[in-house]
């Protein structure tokens, strides 16, 4: 198995992943992205995912599934005889694949998309050190592991992971851009949240602040009923989808991103593609995306960051056009090349 491959040489990737449809989630965007665009280039790509196979709720957080069985999985990844193998969440099929690859001498990629420690801290009494030593045990075989952004691979490097690559995201302009705007009816400025309704999030620290206007939260999770009832001068708009999810992101005055743990948000991406500042704090994620006082504003008093973004909304279109360098076609491009090539061969020798 040779450490370098000609992409065009790549036909067939295996996808494991524990985040699919019908979860609503930034991964599951940028895996459905990168399989679309995959797909475009002529790859056939085998998605290995939760519905198929033996799942139950994950204890806590009922929306994302456990596989506890995955019969045939190990046939399954040796009979399509991918050239590369990407285990991209480091949930129940993503060992499971990580075991089978290891076994049998595949190279595989990785990737980190979620902030594991930070997010498991948050829920139990769990220090994040021991996270991170299970995350760099999942990640360290892997011949490259993606990361979404230069602060986390900083980070990641200070946590002693190797070979880690950077994976960007992108955006759909076609559907998300600044002419989505109408007329929502809600009392102005509009402020909008966008995303997983989930205590790792932060909502609460935007919705406790007093502002003038209508505060809007688009999306679902295990904090929704009781965000509700806490906060009944709020819309809690539910689940958007298509172009009525982008009527949303273009109509709102600024878009709200109180996270302190994600590695990316790819919703700031798809408000700033429909005219819309992001209010955020100076965290990993908003600061590798967010320009200041040009398609948002970085500031750790959020009202502060809320008030002055809301100063910029007058030009959306400048604000559309700030980010270029995000398309889903470089994305997959950086996918592929840092791909471990699997030997057509290899299979072959292994079954002697």
């Amino acid at each position: 198995m040779s450490d370098s491959h000609p992409i065009t040489t790549i036909r067939r990737v295996t996808l494991v992943t524990d985040a699919w449809k019908p979860q609503v989630n930034g991964v599951v965007t940028t895996l459905s992205q990168l399989v679309k665009h995959l797909q475009g280039l002529e790859i056939d790509v085998d998605v290995i995912e939760p519905n198929d196979y033996q799942h139950i709720p994950l204890p806590t957080y009922a929306e994302i599934p456990l596989v506890l069985r995955s019969k045939g999985l190990e046939k399954r990844i040796l009979q399509f005889e991918p050239h590369a193998i990407h285990i991209a969440t480091e949930g129940g099929l993503g060992w499971k694949a990580r075991r089978i690859a290891l076994k049998h001498k595949l190279p595989f990629t990785t990737a980190y998309h979620t902030k594991y420690p930070e997010y498991i801290h948050e829920r139990f009494p769990i220090p994040k050190s021991w996270i991170y030593a299970i995350l760099r045990q999942f990640h360290h075989p892997a011949k490259n592991t993606f990361v979404p952004a230069p602060s986390i691979l900083k980070e990641l490097k200070q946590q002693g992971f190797a070979n880690t690559v950077l994976m960007s995201r992108g955006v759909d302009t076609e559907h998300l851009n600044p002419q989505a705007a109408i007329d929502l009816g809600f009392k102005k400025p509009i402020y909008l949240y966008v995303g997983r309704i989930a205590p790792e999030k932060n909502i609460r620290q935007f919705l406790d602040l007093t502002l003038p206007g209508q505060k809007v939260v688009v999306g679902k999770g295990p904090d929704l009923s009781k965000l509700q009832q806490r906060y009944p001068e709020v819309v809690f708009a539910g689940p958007k989808y298509g172009q009525e999810l982008a009527h949303y992101y273009a109509s709102a005055d600024v878009f709200v991103f109180p996270s302190l743990t994600d590695t990316f948000g790819v919703v700031n991406l798809e408000a700033i593609a429909c005219g819309t500042p992001v209010a955020a704090f100076p965290v990993t994620g908003p600061k590798d995306i967010i320009k200041n006082g040009i398609n948002g504003i970085l500031h750790k008093d959020l009202r502060f960051a809320i008030e002055q973004a809301l100063t910029l909304k007058k030009h959306p279109e400048k604000i559309a056009h700030s980010i270029p360098e995000y398309t889903w076609q470089g994305a997959t491009q950086q996918f592929l090349n840092h791909l471990a090539w699997i030997e057509p061969t290899h299979y072959h020798s292994q079954q002697k």
